[in-house]
């Protein structure tokens, strides 16, 4: 029974360590009891024991490990830019409204700055006006990417599909009532990577 118990606390805090590593964030009791296959209930006895044996803690944002408290502590200070300059971003801090400060796991390597979505261009891509986009800055993106990008003049962030046969790149809406259109020619600053939401 002891071996079955143990094995089941292993199995829990590897479920934590995986969920926040890919969600910056601590997992609920439900998310756990989805993820494992396990009921709420038998969970929440499980994190109880594993609370007092000091497997866990209760942090400021929930259930924290010794995984998690190691990594909250690597975060990094990413821009937030409420301008986005009709150029290069280059010179970006002359745009910087303020820095949030994200865990390294969250992002991964790179660099990366935060743009603030508006309108309704890129709603089916659950881009919504208001959203935060976390950006990583290259100058090189994958058909189907996400992009921030310089086209005629104008900042924009659509998908991208370059179309090298007809000597075009298509930018694509994520918006059903909208259309694609075309440029010829366009700087890439950066590539979306994640959506931070007010709930």
């Amino acid at each position: 029974m002891a071996s079955k118990n143990e094995a089941l606390f292993e199995k829990i805090k590897k479920c934590i360590d995986n969920f926040f590593d890919l969600n910056g964030y601590s997992p609920s009791v439900r998310d756990i009891s989805v993820v494992i296959g396990t009921p709420k209930s038998t969970v929440q006895r499980y994190l109880d024991q594993m609370r007092k044996t000091g497997v866990i803690k209760t942090g400021k944002r929930g259930i924290e490990t010794e995984h998690i408290a190691k990594t909250e502590r690597a975060v990094i200070s990413v821009p937030v830019l409420g301008l986005i300059p009709c150029g290069p971003l280059t010179e970006e801090e002359e745009y910087v409204d303020s820095y949030i400060k994200l865990p390294q796991s969250f992002l991964g390597s790179g660099e990366f700055f935060i743009l603030t979505a508006r309108g309704e261009s890129m709603i089916e891509a659950g881009i919504d006006d208001g959203d935060l986009v976390v950006v990583k800055k290259q100058n090189h993106a994958r058909s189907g990417d996400i992009i921030v990008a310089l086209a005629d003049g104008k900042n924009t962030l659509k998908r991208y599909f370059p179309e090298p046969e007809s000597k075009r790149i298509r930018l694509h809406p994520e918006n059903s009532e909208m259309e694609d259109f075309y440029v010829t020619e366009l700087y890439i600053q950066g590539v979306a990577t994640k959506i931070i939401k007010d709930l």
